[in-house]
């Protein structure tokens, strides 16, 4: 079993990426999520996450990896320096820009409860970052995942969490103003909040009826799509609204159906590049695997293709996977140090290989 990255705070969703350091020199970069203890019971909504701030960790080599080869350079980010944020600052990722700066995209709750994402900015990999004063226009939902394609140069984000992320809360559509006015206004009762409003960005109206550990199911249904947006060129909007992720069942070419806990899309999504593919690759959640689909374009739709990693130690599982020294690495996190306590882990990483088709091998971490 590889041995935890990082020993000296409980670490988890690890974003690895290769940036330059400042002497110009590639290193991985590794954004993670920074667990500490709760005094909330654990629940479905992921209260006991409690996360206030980001660390972010530099690795200069993985062939002769170690966890005195690791350093820390403190804290890029707290809450209390996002000016909509509330708390929990869940799992994290970075993005180069092509004007040379770094962005940090974060979800977290607004001062009304609802997870959105937000970006930070900063000169170096390493931060500090500085974010913006409002999260995103037209993000909702957690775990965001940024990619620059390697060969356009283009950016993106992914985005969405089920359960405690709120993915499922936003199951309707957008709907025309045209049915918004004051006789069909309740007293107390905002169109927002009712759903009957043209929204710029696309977004379906929030249904607080579906806070909790639910999601669609039962014969027919389909289950819920993670998200993407392109990014505008200064990192910090969409160019465009956001739209469903479609994963398909290879066995019927038509998307997964939401009872197919096995392999429906739950959080955790990340995207890489390998020759002319396009790999999305994310968690199953309450079945506890990764796993991954493959596509043509960046924004799908992407054909189920297999596992990456069984179920770890801890509730959670969630990763990034990064080329660097001309090996592919898969990052992740368990529960060792905490001996299976599931909001306080720590990072690890295990070589990654691929068939000469193309398909990931499962990784063996046992």
């Amino acid at each position: 079993m590889p041995p935890p990255l990082i020993t000296h705070l409980y670490t988890a969703d690890p974003s690895a990426h290769v940036f330059p350091d400042a002497d110009g020199k590639k290193q991985i970069y590794i954004y993670p999520s920074h667990d500490v203890e709760s005094n909330v019971a654990f629940n479905d909504n992921g209260d006991h996450f409690a996360m206030a701030d980001y660390h972010v960790f530099s690795v200069p080599s993985l062939t002769s990896q170690s966890p005195s080869t690791v350093t820390d350079h403190g804290v890029v980010l707290s809450v209390d320096a996002i000016p909509w944020a509330s708390k929990q600052l869940w799992a994290p990722d970075a993005a180069q820009g092509r004007d040379g700066n770094y962005y940090l995209y974060f979800p977290a709750r607004d001062k009304a409860g609802r997870f959105r994402i937000g970006v930070a900015a900063g000169s170096s990999p390493i931060g500090p970052f500085t974010a913006d004063p409002e999260p995103i226009p037209g993000s909702f939902s957690i775990d965001p995942a940024s990619f620059v394609d390697p060969d356009t140069g283009d950016a993106f984000l992914y985005f969405g969490g089920l359960w405690g992320g709120q993915l499922q809360c936003y199951q309707g559509t957008a709907s025309s103003s045209a049915s918004v006015s004051s006789s069909n206004v309740d007293d107390g009762e905002d169109a927002e909040t009712r759903g009957d409003v043209d929204d710029a960005h696309n977004i379906p109206p929030f249904d607080p009826a579906w806070l909790g550990a639910q999601e669609p199911s039962g014969a027919g249904k389909i289950a819920l799509c993670p998200k993407v947006a392109p990014l505008s060129p200064t990192m910090h909007t969409f160019a465009s609204p956001s739209r469903d992720v479609v994963i398909l069942a290879p066995e019927t070419g038509e998307p997964l159906a939401a009872d197919d806990h096995d392999r429906r899309f739950f959080e955790a999504a990340w995207m890489h590049k390998r020759g002319d593919k396009y790999y999305f690759s994310y968690s199953t959640g309450d079945t506890h695997f990764l796993v991954y689909a493959i596509g043509d374009e960046p924004m799908g739709p992407f054909m189920y293709a297999g596992r990456i990693l069984e179920p770890v130690l801890g509730w959670t599982t969630h990763h990034s996977i990064v080329q660097f020294e001309e090996r592919w690495w898969l990052f992740y996190h368990d529960c060792e140090i905490s001996k299976g306590v599931t909001h306080l882990r720590n990072v690890k990483v295990k070589e990654l290989f691929y068939d000469e088709e193309g398909r990931i091998l499962p990784v063996e971490v046992d």
